[in-house]
C-alpha cells in the first residue's frame, strides 16, 4: 500500500472538516470517561495505590468508552480516536499524511478539553498522568507500549481497515475496545497501558506535569507504525485503493 501525502482541497473539504470534528468529539468522550474513571478511583480510595479491583474497573471503563467512541465516529471519520492509530493507518496507505495530521490535532485538542472539563466539574481534583511504575525503566516502558499499541492497531486493521473483513467489520468497535481493556490489564501496572499519545498528552497539559510523557509518544507511534506497515503491506492486497477519511 502506497503512502499518500494528500491534496489540500481534499484536506479542507466539508467532509474532511466534519471528520476532524468527529475525531475531536470521539476523543473528548473517550478521554473524559477514561481519565474520569482514574480520578473517581483516586477520590474513592483517597489516593491509595491502584489495587487489582481498581485496575479492572479502569480497564473496563476505557474499553467501554473506546467502544462507544469508535462506534459514534466510524461513519464520519473512521473513529480513530488515537494518533497512533491514525499514524499506523497513514503508513499503511489508508489515510493521507496531510489529513492524518489534522486528525491528530483534533484528537489532541479533544483530549486537552476533556481533561480541563474534568478539572472543572470535579472541583479541581488532580488529573492523573501516565508514567512508568517504580522499578520499570523508560526503555521497558517504551517496549511495553510498542507491543500493546501494535496489538491495538493490528486489531484495527484486521477488523476495520481490511477490505476483506466482511461481516467482521460490524464488531470492530467492540474488538478494539476489548483489546484496549485487555492491554490495560496487562500493561497498566508497568507502563500505564496508554497506547494513545492523546490519552497521555491531555492529562499532562491539564496537570502541567510532562514527566515521562515522551514515552507515550515514542512507544505508541512506533508500535502503531509497525502494525500499519506490516498489515498494510503484507496482508492487504494492493488492488484496493486507499481510503481518505476513514477505514
Amino acid at each position: 500500500m502506497a503512502i499518500a501525502f494528500g491534496r489540500f482541497d481534499d484536506t479542507f473539504s466539508l467532509g474532511s472538516l466534519k471528520a476532524y470534528i468527529a475525531e475531536f468529539i470521539s476523543t473528548l468522550l473517550f478521554v473524559f470517561a477514561g481519565v474520569g474513571s482514574c480520578i473517581a478511583y483516586d477520590k474513592l480510595t483517597v489516593g491509595a495505590a491502584l489495587d487489582p479491583a481498581g485496575l479492572v474497573g479502569v480497564a473496563i471503563c476505557h474499553g467501554f468508552a473506546l467502544f462507544v467512541a469508535v462506534a459514534v465516529g466510524a461513519n464520519i471519520s473512521g473513529g480513530h480516536v488515537n494518533p497512533a492509530v491514525t499514524f499506523g493507518l497513514a503508513l499503511g496507505g489508508q489515510i493521507t499524511i496531510l489529513t492524518g495530521l489534522f486528525y491528530i490535532i483534533a484528537q489532541l485538542v479533544g483530549s486537552i478539553v476533556a481533561c480541563f472539563l474534568l478539572k472543572l466539574v470535579t472541583g479541581g481534583l488532580t488529573v492523573p498522568i501516565h508514567s512508568v511504575a517504580a522499578g520499570v525503566g523508560a526503555i521497558d516502558g517504551i517496549v511495553m507500549e510498542i507491543v500493546i499499541t501494535f496489538a491495538l492497531v493490528y486489531t484495527v486493521y484486521a477488523t476495520a481497515a481490511d477490505p476483506k473483513k466482511g461481516s467482521l467489520g460490524t464488531i470492530a468497535p467492540m474488538a478494539i475496545g476489548f483489546i484496549v481493556g485487555a492491554n490495560i490489564l496487562a500493561a497498566g501496572p508497568f507502563s500505564g497501558g496508554s497506547m494513545n499519545p492523546a490519552r497521555s498528552f491531555g492529562p499532562a497539559v491539564a496537570s502541567g506535569d510532562f514527566h515521562d510523557n515522551w514515552i507515550y509518544w515514542v512507544g505508541p507511534l512506533v508500535g502503531g507504525g509497525l502494525a500499519g506497515l506490516i498489515y498494510g503491506n503484507v496482508f492487504m492486497s494492493s488492488d484496493h485503493a486507499p481510503l481518505n477519511n476513514d477505514f
